[in-house]
């Protein structure tokens, strides 16, 4: 069903409308006539026949016509004898900005799911309950009772804003309109019950008036809604912002393996949102910050930022902030240093932070040569102009000029930093970004270049998880590893060995020494019960292992299922590789440093399939053993393309649904310079979906 109705109405009906426009009943009409709203607005009062000068009806069945919109400002059973009276005349659309439903418990959620039934029956949608109302400056359909647009007056512009929240949607709308930035979209979806935060910003993004989406999510029940909405963004070039707090309710789940541990769900949702290219901001200052950034349509090749400042102490600083922040310092060729060291005074330096000294006040004409000069090199993406110093005596209005001429003849985004608020002004009104601080004005780069190489990315379609089919069944290692064979992950040579005979067989087999530990899918971490041996070489080792593993086994009250033999396998580190089926996010695949601290000192990172090669390096570039895979102190670099192909086959099986892996732990996989081999493997499967046989040889 179309939002359309929501978001352009062509007529408004208020339930309990009031001529007080300090109530919540009279603050939509108030807005609506104020801002030139070119609809009809329907008033709805029994006790006046005028609502603010606007003829009222008695009820929604008097109305002469259908609605579009219902804005339901009536509390209560009111409220839903109002969305019952709706539904029967036809409307599109209501917005229910009572409160007490969902958010008081289980009662109220399941009024809400009653009134969603009836409205859907009917054809028509439902925001809130618990909605501040939805308001488009782009059309005066303001059908909100927000304060923020009287205390910040509203200007429709190039941002959208979409919130769970009423709080959370009028503070960015009244922080950007500090900064002079006009808003089209500010609605806050309250519980909801019907239409979601993600359906209605899969709309707004549609919006060509629109240049950058802001999201507040409190849940987020709905990933393949909001993934379309930023497939939509993607295609218009809308960038999406989000801030997500709290977690998932459906995405919480408790898990006997490593990785069901560590991919919390609000970890998922990064992985979801880094997939998708939406940016998750921290908080309001940076869901807001790089606002002029976005608008300008800026598309950096790079994140190599150009310093040029009129103090060298400001120049530390901003290199310090952008190695702080993780943006490299662009390093000028001997040619681009030669050409700016001819703009620069003689004493100048040309290299990078590039210090144009207190000469910028009797030469104003400085920054329009420099920049020029240094932006010619294509090392350099980006150029932060710190500014400590200026005022009297010096034309930073010409300054701010020759900024905005450079990048409008470029395309390289230049930002300021100064603390003056008219050195600031100056550049604002020019279109250049300006900040007070300098480590402001990097985070606002950083955050732009890293969104930027984001949504660069190609996406592959979401993975939708799969309903759960049961309780689920942990495979022995001996079936896992087979399961995990089949699906292309190397695996170590072994034997499912029923008998210490059999052990020692294996032993001759291999040629070297061998690891011996239990076969029981009952004592999934066995380590911690003795129950696995290493480095085992000679027979009679390998039959007293056996017996102390057969032994501990029965006193532990399980039956004794045998001993899985298997090769001795060293590698330079170990890793682990890990997946669970989510039931919010689908497929999810954990790739990270292994061993026993896993959990303890976690260093890993969440991707979620399909996934490239590409992925899997970004993803291993952003640990902290990353080093590793660039060699480090004599040891040759681990081979990032085996691991990539064992994240991949995790992933390959995850998402078949024939072989209904809810689960896998991988830890661990032994990573060489020339491949990886996993070890040790646990498997968990739907009820009734195959597992390995586990009761062959199987030489890797």
């Amino acid at each position: 069903m179309s939002l359309a109705a929501l978001v352009r109405p062509s007529s408004v009906a208020v339930v309990g409308a009031s001529d007080n426009t300090d109530k919540i009943g009279g603050r939509p009409l108030y807005y609506m006539k104020a801002l030139g709203y070119r609809g009809r607005i329907l008033p709805i009062n029994p006790a006046r026949q005028t609502v603010q000068g606007i003829p009222a009806f008695a009820s929604l069945e008097a109305l002469p016509e259908a609605p579009d919109c219902v804005v339901v400002a009536v509390p209560g059973q009111a409220a839903i004898d109002a969305v019952e009276a709706a539904a029967r005349i036809g409307a599109k659309a209501a917005i229910i900005i009572a409160s007490g439903f969902g958010e008081l418990g289980a009662a109220g959620k399941a009024e809400e799911a009653r009134m969603r039934t009836l409205a859907n029956a009917a054809g028509m949608r439902l925001v809130g309950p618990n909605s501040q109302g939805l308001a488009n400056f782009g059309t005066g359909a303001i059908m909100s009772f927000s304060t923020m647009f009287i205390e910040e007056p509203p200007q429709d512009g190039p941002v959208a804003i979409v919130s769970q929240s009423g709080a959370m949607a009028a503070a960015p709308y009244g922080l950007l309109r500090q900064r002079g930035i006009g808003v089209r979209h500010v609605n806050a979806t309250g519980n909801d019950c019907d239409v979601t935060a993600s359906e209605l910003a899969t709309e707004i993004v549609q919006d060509e008036g629109v240049r950058l989406l802001l999201l507040y999510l409190e849940a987020l029940d709905d990933p393949a809604m909001l993934a379309r909405a930023a497939a939509l963004g993607r295609e218009r070039g809308v960038p999406i912002i989000a801030i997500k707090s709290g977690r998932s309710a459906q995405g919480a789940r408790a898990a006997a393996s490593h990785t069901g541990a560590i991919a919390t769900p609000d970890r998922t949702v990064d992985a979801f949102f880094a997939k998708h290219g939406i940016w998750r901001a921290d908080g309001m200052a940076d869901l807001v910050r790089a606002t002029e950034m976005y608008l300008q349509g800026w598309r950096p090749q790079g994140r190599n930022v150009a310093i040029l400042s009129n103090s060298g102490a400001s120049g530390v600083l901003c290199a310090d902030a952008a190695e702080r922040a993780g943006l490299p310092l662009a390093t000028l060729a001997p040619e681009t240093e030669a050409t700016v060291a001819a703009a620069l005074p003689t004493f100048a330096s040309p290299k990078n932070p590039i210090d144009v000294t207190a000469a910028l006040l009797s030469d104003p004409g400085l920054i329009g040569k420099v920049l020029p000069a240094a932006g010619a090199d294509p090392d350099v993406h980006m150029f932060l102009l710190a500014v400590p110093i200026s005022g009297r005596g010096y034309d930073f209005p010409g300054y701010a000029r020759d900024a905005a001429a450079f990048t409008a003849a470029t395309g390289k985004p230049v930002v300021l930093a100064a603390p003056q608020r008219q050195v600031r002004d100056a550049f604002a009104a020019v279109g250049v970004p300006a900040f007070q601080t300098e480590d402001e004005a990097i985070a606002a780069l950083s955050q732009f270049a890293r969104h930027n190489e984001m949504l660069a990315r190609p996406v592959a379609a979401m993975v939708p998880p799969r309903p759960a089919a049961g309780p689920a069944a942990t495979s022995s290692e001996a079936a896992s590893l087979d399961l995990l064979a089949r699906f292309g992950v190397p695996t170590v040579a072994r034997r499912l060995c029923a008998s210490a005979d059999e052990a020692v067989r294996f032993l001759g087999q291999i040629g070297g020494r061998i690891v011996l530990k239990a076969a029981s899918a009952a004592i999934p971490h066995k380590s911690e019960h003795g129950l696995v041996h290493v480095g085992l070489g000679d027979p009679a080792a390998v039959e007293a292992a056996f017996a102390r593993i057969a032994a501990t086994v029965e006193a532990l009250g399980h039956p004794f299922e045998g001993a899985l033999a298997a090769e001795m396998v060293r590698g330079e580190r170990e890793l682990a590789i890990g997946g669970v089926m989510d039931p919010v996010f689908g497929p999810v695949v954990m790739i990270g440093d292994g061993g026993i601290a896993v959990e303890a000192m976690p260093d890993n990172a969440l991707l979620l399939p399909p996934f490239t090669a590409a992925d899997v390096d970004d993803a291993l570039a952003r640990l902290r053993i990353a080093p590793l895979f660039q060699g480090v102190r004599g040891h040759p670099p681990l081979d990032r393309r085996a691991v990539a192909a064992a994240a991949q086959a995790v992933a390959a099986l995850l998402m078949d649904a024939a072989a209904g892996v809810v689960s896998v732990d991988i830890n661990p996989l032994m990573v060489t310079a020339t491949g990886a081999v996993a070890v040790d493997g646990l498997v968990e499967t739907a009820a009734g979906a195959p597992a390995g046989t586990g009761g062959t040889e199987t030489r890797g």
